[in-house]
């Protein structure tokens, strides 16, 4: 598993939480969740426009072992959504905390962010799931 960047916060389903400081939020899945579900064939994103909550399902990604919901991990507008994973659903194996992001949401409530877990609090999660 690679190391879990510090500047994240999670869901314990897995997704990932940047803050960019804007009040915009770049959402993926994390590199733990990808090495789970192997190579990804095909990612159904969310619309520009459409309204995010906490906790609600917002995206799918396939892979040749299983289909899985991706969990918005803040409520807010979905204000872009990269694209290039269409054709290139394998970029989030390959990068999963990089160019692996599925989309951004212009947060309606910054105190969700306090809700989520940090890196620390993710890993432990991941171990006691290991067990």
């Amino acid at each position: 598993m690679s190391e879990i960047p510090g500047d994240l916060k999670f869901l314990k389903s897995h997704e990932w939480a940047r803050v960019e400081g804007n009040g915009r939020v770049t959402v993926g899945i994390s590199d733990h969740a990808q090495g789970l579900l192997g190579d990804l064939v095909y990612v159904e994103l969310p619309e520009v426009g459409a309204d995010a909550k906490a906790g609600e399902q917002i995206a799918v990604v396939e892979s040749v072992k299983a289909a899985s919901d991706v969990y918005s991990p803040i409520s807010g507008k979905v204000v872009e959504v990269n694209s290039a994973l269409s054709d290139k659903p394998e970029t989030i194996n390959e990068d999963a905390y990089g160019e692996g992001w599925m989309f951004v949401v212009e947060l309606t409530n910054a105190e969700e962010v306090n809700e989520l877990l940090d890196p620390d609090a993710y890993a432990e999660a991941l171990e006691n799931d290991d067990h």
